[in-house]
């Protein structure tokens, strides 16, 4: 099920001509998969804001350490980067972050800017990551984001999707719900 927090601007598909999308949520939540498939759908950019961490975040992150604050300033910086530089040249996009806190999201915010919030049970986020090869989020690193997580509040241009769907009928709910066209 996707839930609309701004139906009036969302479902009339009245958000900037070039939006960039942020798939976010915690670690598990299926970010990279939906972003992924939105922007194949789309046709727009895609980036994977892993990718832009530093690689001390990385490290800290492997040996099982959670980011503060002052360690995910430099990547929140890089991602909103991403995000300007694609408003600038009026192209859309899509690329996730996680986006816990709304002071994060505040630093992300652009006129182009919608949060796609992806939502799971707690259950669903750590089979998930139990299961997933190669990443350098363990497990254990999953109670501290769902302790930092602030869901995007009504006053946040958002959609709400509920993760553990299949992700093309959650691909299907962000564009209907955005009013998006397909490529």
């Amino acid at each position: 099920m996707a839930v609309v927090e701004n139906p009036t601007r969302a479902s009339s598909g009245l958000y900037a001509a070039d939006p960039v999308l942020v798939v976010m949520g915690v670690s598990g939540s299926g970010k990279s998969t939906l972003a992924a498939l939105l922007a194949d759908e789309l046709g727009w950019d895609l980036a994977e804001g892993d990718d832009l961490h530093p690689d001390e975040n990385v490290a800290k992150m492997a040996a099982g350490t959670p980011l503060d604050d002052d360690d995910r300033a430099p990547w929140l910086d890089t991602v909103s980067s991403w995000i300007i530089e694609h408003a600038l040249a009026g192209v859309p996009g899509v690329i996730t972050c996680s986006a816990l806190k709304r002071r994060y999201r505040d630093v992300l915010r652009e006129h182009n800017v919608v949060f796609v919030y992806l939502r799971g049970t707690r259950e669903l986020l750590g089979d998930r990551m139990a299961a997933r090869e190669g990443h350098f989020m363990p497990t254990t690193l999953l109670d501290s984001q769902v302790a930092t997580l602030e869901p995007p509040q009504a006053d946040e241009r958002h959609v709400v999707v509920d993760a553990g769907r299949a992700p093309a009928d959650e691909v299907a709910d962000v564009i209907r719900l955005l009013g998006l066209t397909r490529a």
